[in-house]
C-alpha cells in the first residue's frame, strides 16, 4: 500500500465529520454502523478515503453509497479504487453522470492553467495537483443518477440540491436533521490560489460557466442550516444566505 496522503478530520456535529486531505475535502455521514461518503479526493487521497473512515471507528465496507458533488478529478480521483474494492455504489444528478463517465470534461485544461502560470500562486498548486494525480482523464464508470427525488435513504439523509455552473450537473447535499450543507465547490471557503478565507467562488478557469455557478448561488441562500462543508476550505459557521452575501461581495477580487 503507498504511503497515505495526511489528512484532517473534524467533527463538525454529531454524525458529520469534513476530512481535509490539504488541497480538497470529503465528507463522512454516520448512522449507526453505515455511512455515506461524500466525495473522495485526487487518486493520490485513495489511502486517506480509508484511513479517515477508520478513524472515525468504521470500516470501508460500512459506506452504504458515495454521493459526488461532481466530477472533477479532485472530488472523484479515489473513488474508482474505492468501488472496485468494495462494491459501493455511487450516484450524482444526471446531468452529471456522463461527466462522470468522460462522455465530456468540463474541467480545468492544461492549457488554460498553462495560460494562468504568470499569476501568484499558480505554479506551486499546479505542481501539488500533479503530484496528487491530476494529471489523465480518471473516470467514474460506477456513477449512477440519484435512485428517487428529495431526501435520499442514505445515513445523514441528504438532499441533493443542484447547482450547475462549476459543472453542468454539480450538486450539493443539504443535510436538514443536522444543518448542514455540504456546498461542494459551488461555494468554497478557501482555496491556494486565493490566499483568503471565507465564503467565496474559485477562480474562473475552474469553472465550466461561472455566470451560472454565481446565479446558482440562489438556491442555496434559504436553506435552513448553520454549518458550511465545502469542496475546499475550513468549516464555516453561519447561514448559507450570509455565505452567499460574502461570496457575492469577494468575487470581484477572485479573477
Amino acid at each position: 500500500m503507498s504511503r497515505t496522503v495526511p489528512f484532517r478530520l473534524t467533527r463538525v456535529c454529531d454524525r458529520v465529520h469534513l476530512v481535509d486531505g490539504g488541497a480538497v475535502n470529503w465528507v463522512l455521514l454516520a448512522e449507526g454502523r453505515d455511512l455515506t461518503l461524500v466525495d473522495g479526493g485526487y487518486p493520490a487521497h485513495a489511502d486517506a478515503v480509508e484511513e479517515s473512515i477508520r478513524a472515525i471507528g468504521h470500516r470501508p465496507e460500512d459506506v452504504a453509497a458515495v454521493l459526488v458533488t461532481h466530477a472533477h478529478v479532485d472530488h472523484i480521483g479515489s473513488l474508482p479504487r474505492f468501488v472496485a474494492r468494495y462494491g459501493t455504489p455511487v450516484h450524482t444528478s444526471a446531468e452529471e453522470v456522463p461527466h462522470a463517465h468522460r462522455e465530456f470534461l468540463q474541467q480545468a485544461s492544461p492549457k488554460a492553467v498553462l495560460g494562468n502560470l504568470w499569476r501568484p500562486r499558480v505554479l506551486p498548486w499546479a505542481a501539488h495537483v500533479v503530484r496528487a494525480g491530476a494529471l489523465g482523464r480518471h473516470r467514474l464508470a460506477a456513477a449512477t443518477p440519484f435512485p428517487a427525488e428529495g431526501a435520499l435513504d442514505l445515513p445523514g439523509r441528504p438532499v441533493p440540491v443542484a447547482t450547475p455552473g462549476h459543472t453542468s450537473g454539480h450538486t450539493c447535499y443539504h443535510l436538514p436533521d443536522h444543518g448542514v450543507l455540504v456546498s461542494g465547490d459551488a461555494l468554497v471557503t478557501g482555496h491556494p490560489l486565493t490566499g483568503f478565507e471565507g465564503p467565496q467562488p474559485l477562480a474562473s478557469m475552474f469553472h465550466h460557466d461561472r455566470a451560472r455557478a454565481v446565479e446558482s448561488w440562489d438556491a442555496l441562500s434559504g436553506l435552513d442550516a448553520d454549518t458550511l462543508l465545502p469542496g475546499h476550505g475550513p468549516v464555516w459557521r453561519g447561514a448559507p444566505g450570509a455565505a452567499v452575501e460574502r461570496a457575492r461581495a469577494r468575487a470581484p477580487r477572485v479573477w
